[in-house]
């Protein structure tokens, strides 16, 4: 955008930018996924095991760098009645409870069921549907495993394999190790830095996965974020986890990456955050994905802490349903280019065409080039995506 259209249009909605500008500052403070990772993973791992699969692992919690009250009072006081437009004013009114709602459950880290009713104010919980997808899945007899399937790759040889496959996006990849992360490699977005897992050991699969899934979409949308004019969509709209896993799955669907393996650990993380309704301990939900459905103790581990961690976190029930959403949308030929604008929703969509013919929403500096071309020949998985409910 050339600076004198981008001064005109920061004149025309002055109070817009101001509000804009305001909640960016307060929002960079609360990245939940700075919070809810456990610091003692390993050792509390180790205890459970230990004990036979009966000791309920005790997970600390970074501390808290902010005053939940304070911050609480500065989202509420900006004042919204100042933005003319409807559309937008409404739009930065559901945001501000988003963000309400995620500080609430940042708040309550560790604190048990308390913890697991702010988290389903944000995420939800799975649908009956969800589960009935979920089993519809893990009822798919497992494929034979390969040697794309070993884990022969160090973090360090992750690290060159991530930095080649971004040289294709022509935007700066920043990468660092971390100990206190819950997945294998994950984007933090404050930081505009992909995370890798110190120690973690990777397959050839698993790398192509986590390039289609974390650099083609989740990096995707950071940088394409931060080249338009409002921060918010940096930080994120209400709604905008399911969307963006939702696409992130599905670009591992068409760069090749997805296996049926990969979709069984969606459809089990479903059913760990479905046993959390039923009142499940971590032991519970770990017999019914290791002792029931037999999954191997260390992938089984790592799905039921990531459901338990905090006191009980449902944000893992979105990537299925995500998955199908954007799935039948492609089916439907409908254009993918305005959900990776940034941190978006597809129920924010009819916003953005606002925002976009009020110069608000830019077209995008980068895409996902695994949507270019479907690279998954995988007939079972062609099947099981086109009978999703």
């Amino acid at each position: 955008m050339e600076e004198k259209e981008q001064q005109e249009l920061q004149r025309q909605y002055a109070d817009v930018f101001e509000i804009d500008s305001n909640l960016d500052r307060l929002v960079k403070r609360i990245e939940l996924l700075n919070y809810i990772n456990p610091l003692n993973i390993e050792k509390e791992k180790h205890r459970f095991f230990a004990s036979k699969y009966t000791v309920e692992p005790e997970f600390r919690y970074p501390k808290l760098k902010f005053d939940p009250y304070k911050l609480h009072r500065l989202f509420f006081l900006q004042r919204l009645e100042r933005i003319e437009d409807e559309k937008i004013r409404k739009l930065y009114q559901e945001v501000i409870h988003y963000y309400s709602n995620m500080i609430q459950c940042i708040e309550t880290i560790g604190t048990g069921r308390n913890f697991y009713f702010n988290s389903l104010r944000v995420f939800g919980t799975p649908t009956e549907k969800d589960v009935q997808n979920a089993r519809f899945i893990l009822h798919f007899k497992d494929e034979p495993s390969s040697v794309d399937m070993e884990k022969v790759f160090s973090a360090e040889e992750a690290k060159h394999y991530f930095e080649k496959f971004a040289e294709a996006y022509d935007f700066p990849l920043n990468i660092l190790f971390s100990t206190h992360i819950a997945a294998e490699a994950m984007v933090s977005n404050s930081r505009q830095s992909l995370l890798i897992k110190k120690n973690a050991r990777f397959s050839k699969n698993q790398l192509l996965t986590l390039g289609t899934h974390e650099i083609g979409v989740h990096l995707v949308t950071t940088f394409n974020a931060a080249a338009q004019p409002l921060k918010i969509l940096s930080n994120g709209l209400p709604k905008n986890v399911e969307t963006q896993e939702g696409l992130a799955v599905f670009s591992e669907y068409m760069g090749g990456a997805l296996t049926l393996k990969r979709l069984k650990e969606l459809a089990y993380r479903v059913l760990a955050a479905d046993s959390l309704s039923k009142g499940y301990t971590f032991a519970d939900t770990f017999d019914l994905i290791h002792g029931h459905y037999k999954l191997d103790r260390d992938e089984a581990f790592t799905i039921t802490l990531r459901a338990h961690r905090g006191g009980g976190f449902t944000k893992d029930r979105l990537y299925l349903s995500g998955l199908r959403k954007i799935y039948k949308r492609y089916k439907r030929e409908e254009p993918l280019d305005i959900l990776i604008a940034g941190k978006v929703s597809l129920d924010s969509e009819e916003v953005l065409k606002h925002l976009r013919k009020k110069g608000l929403l830019l077209p995008n500096r980068y895409e996902n080039l695994s949507f270019k071309q479907k690279m998954n020949t995988n007939k079972t998985l062609d099947f099981i995506l086109n009978n999703l409910k």
